[in-house]
């Protein structure tokens, strides 16, 4: 859980920075998003590679490094559980600690869980917000709420527009099983992908 620090984090980098060589990538363009482990990568790549990635949106995932362990497991009860709290301070500086002396801007993240997520825990969600909300410099307070749909809750952090700086989705009623029908569009403005290119 390192910047460069091998595995697949840094694999995926190798494929971005594959691409980026080899094709005309406008580099305020560059978004990451995932749905369960790929929502646990999304969180760890934003956060090793802040510098890379303007915008990630992750689907049922859990804090950047909420998910490590130490002892050889491949799962980690007690964060898929919901039951790893900390600060907002505490998440930030976890993030922090992947990509040690860096002091620029963190991506805009978008956060989706829905609330009867057995897999992997609600409480992951609120946990999510607190780190990025922290690693962006803004309040746990939503500056705005409001509901796309009669299920969601949607709280925007920071800026208040289509690409807030964080964005949660709470889907009330639903289990690991997102994203669902209309979520994608939602995403897609969110990460800016809607809109052609200004480089």
């Amino acid at each position: 859980l390192r910047r460069d620090g091998g595995s697949d984090s840094t694999g995926i980098m190798a494929m971005v920075n594959y691409t980026r060589q080899r094709y005309n990538v406008d580099p305020g363009r560059i978004v990451v998003s995932g749905f369960s482990s790929g929502a646990m990568m999304t969180n760890v790549l934003a956060a090793e590679y802040p510098d890379v990635f303007s915008a990630a949106s992750a689907f049922s995932g859990v804090p950047a490094g909420c998910f490590a362990t130490n002892d050889g497991s491949l799962w980690n009860s007690q964060c898929s559980g919901g039951q790893i709290t900390k600060t907002a301070q505490q998440w930030g500086d976890q993030a922090r600690a992947m990509y040690p002396g860096y002091t620029g801007r963190y991506p805009r993240m978008q956060l989706w869980h829905g609330t009867t997520d057995t897999t992997l825990h609600y409480n992951n969600f609120g946990e999510e917000i607190k780190q990025w909300t922290n690693l962006n410099g803004l309040s746990q307070t939503p500056a705005f709420t409001d509901h796309p749909q009669s299920s969601w809750t949607r709280t925007r952090y920071g800026n208040t527009g289509t690409q807030a700086t964080v964005e949660g989705i709470s889907i009330s009623g639903v289990g690991h099983q997102l994203p669902m029908s209309g979520q994608l569009a939602y995403a897609i403005s969110f990460l800016g992908l809607d809109a052609p290119s200004t480089s």
